[in-house]
């Protein structure tokens, strides 16, 4: 048995596929939260020519289906494309940046649904303590903490399961650039079934370990406002 999971792990660079995995879906929900974010209160609190169409295209873009993005990433990175001087074509890099495009009108789509729910009755009250615009910021934040959480975790959940995106962009390079959802589709074409059922178990164990994790921090946190 030791020496069929060595030949296993060995064959499809499960190893490999679970850091390129972590690597891209961590990076790419950090950078995308703070995007969405920003983008997702901003909207909210600015009136400027052109915001119901902007809206629009967010939650045009929230559906998009990931592959035309991820050929939009790859021709903007490519040697011939814009952003070719940056080389990430092929690249965990390059695959981040698919990624942001993908989650970062999730985020923002999200909170700024949350923000125009919340958003002024919160700024109502601060002022109405005399608090000045920083600890308005503050409380909004604490307030829409939950709200945040979830479309933080929704946006790391599209991030882990992608794979058209990735696989353009990344090109599926085994002990490189092979994630996870990639190595599935590999090993599904290849007829491997079995093998593609056991790295889809572990992709779920994966998710479930981080939102357990995540679930934990925000119960301590409530357990720590109650006291």
């Amino acid at each position: 048995m030791k020496q069929v999971f060595s030949e296993f792990f060995g064959t499809v660079g499960v190893m490999d596929s679970i850091r390129v995995t972590l690597i891209m879906s961590v990076w790419s929900t950090l950078i995308a939260s703070a995007f969405g974010i920003s983008l997702g209160f901003l909207l909210e609190r600015r009136e400027f020519p052109g915001k119901r169409l902007v809206i629009r295209l967010n939650r045009t873009l929230m559906g998009a289906p990931p592959v035309v993005i991820g050929l939009l990433a790859y021709m903007l990175l490519r040697k011939r494309g814009p952003l070719g001087s940056l080389r990430w074509v092929f690249t965990i890099k390059g695959m981040v940046f698919a990624q942001v495009l993908i989650i970062t009108p999730i985020v923002c789509g999200m909170v700024y649904s949350y923000a125009v729910r919340t958003a002024p009755a919160i700024r109502a009250f601060a002022r109405l303590m005399g608090a000045d615009r920083r600890q308005t910021g503050w409380l909004l934040l604490k307030e829409m903490k939950h709200e945040m959480y979830f479309a933080v975790a929704s946006g790391y959940g599209r991030s882990i399961s992608e794979v058209g995106a990735v696989f353009l962009v990344g090109g599926n390079i085994k002990n490189h650039t092979r994630t996870m959802t990639t190595a599935i589709s590999t090993l599904k074409g290849a007829g491997d079934y079995y093998e593609g059922v056991f790295l889809g178990v572990l992709l779920m164990i994966m998710a479930f370990a981080v939102q357990t994790l995540a679930d934990h921090f925000r119960r301590e946190e409530q357990g720590d406002e109650n006291l």
